[in-house]
């Protein structure tokens, strides 16, 4: 065996032993959180990494916490709903800042883009202002209207980036048969852009479901918090006696949902994340 397969096989392994510890830094935190979630009481506090015996009272105590299946609730109609309106939205501002030729639309998807750049706490105030005039305010319709501000840019842009991509034949030929613009985007564009709209959709569906600050702020009672929140509130008499084994159980059965969807969506995650990077 001579040096170059010798750097060769290093080379091979550092790679795989890098990836090894990507995969460690990515993937234990969630599995402490389930092997954590999975011990009584009793054992908590011990460091253990492998499980000796399974318990699901933890499980058992949450599912059958009526305010946090309420939460459960709440977090699937805010972030269904805010799916709906931003890919609505989006894809029809794709198409006009895609498709149709304007003075300064370049300028409007970069300040589109740029809305994107603030930080929640920067726009919480007058936010809170806006959801109190339109009095919203402890409502999850509340949510919807700050999370699809911020959702909403990073839909316009992944999505006008792969409106620009489809031929112009076919909207052409769509317009040569009588085709309105609706009916151009619904009947032509739509079923080429799943992989942009699965991408979109899905990454403003987590973000809606893990999103804390606003459903801190815009909701009061418990029959309209959301996950987030209902697990940051679950608490024991004193710091020292927080159920954590209680805490990790929710923070799992509102995390395995999110996997099996990227699971199931990840060819078109990738496909609509790499939109625009290759032209041939």
């Amino acid at each position: 065996m001579n040096s170059r397969q010798l750097i060769a096989i290093a080379k091979r392994a550092g790679f795989w032993a890098l990836i090894g510890v990507l995969m460690v830094y990515a993937i234990f935190p969630f599995y402490y959180a389930v092997i954590t979630s999975l011990k009584p009481a009793s054992q908590l506090f011990r460091v253990d990494y492998w499980l000796n015996s399974v318990d699901f009272s933890n499980y058992e105590r949450v599912l059958t916490q009526g305010s946090f299946l309420q939460a459960i609730g709440n977090s699937v109609l805010v972030a269904v709903c805010v799916v709906f309106i931003a890919l609505l939205l989006g894809l029809t501002a794709a198409y006009a800042l895609g498709r149709v030729r304007f003075r300064g639309r370049n300028s409007v998807l970069l300040i589109v883009l740029g809305v994107s750049m603030f930080p929640q706490v920067a726009v919480l105030a007058g936010l809170f202002e806006v959801v109190r005039v339109l009095n919203i305010y402890n409502s999850p319709w509340a949510l919807v209207l700050s999370y699809t501000i911020f959702t909403l840019p990073f839909t316009v842009w992944v999505l006008t980036t792969f409106m620009r991509q489809l031929p112009m034949e076919l909207e052409e030929a769509a317009i040569m048969d009588g085709a309105t613009p609706w009916v151009t985007i619904t009947r032509v564009f739509m079923p080429l852009m799943w992989p942009a709209m699965a991408t979109t959709g899905l990454l403003a569906f987590i973000a809606a479901w893990n999103e804390f600050l606003f459903a801190l702020t815009f909701t009061l009672t418990d029959s309209q918090r959301t996950v987030p929140v209902a697990i940051a509130l679950i608490s024991g008499g004193s710091p020292h006696e927080l159920p954590w084994g209680t805490i990790m159980a929710a923070s799992v059965v509102v995390t395995v949902p999110l996997v099996v969807l990227v699971m199931i969506f990840q060819r078109r995650i990738v496909s609509g994340l790499t939109a625009g990077a290759v032209k041939g």
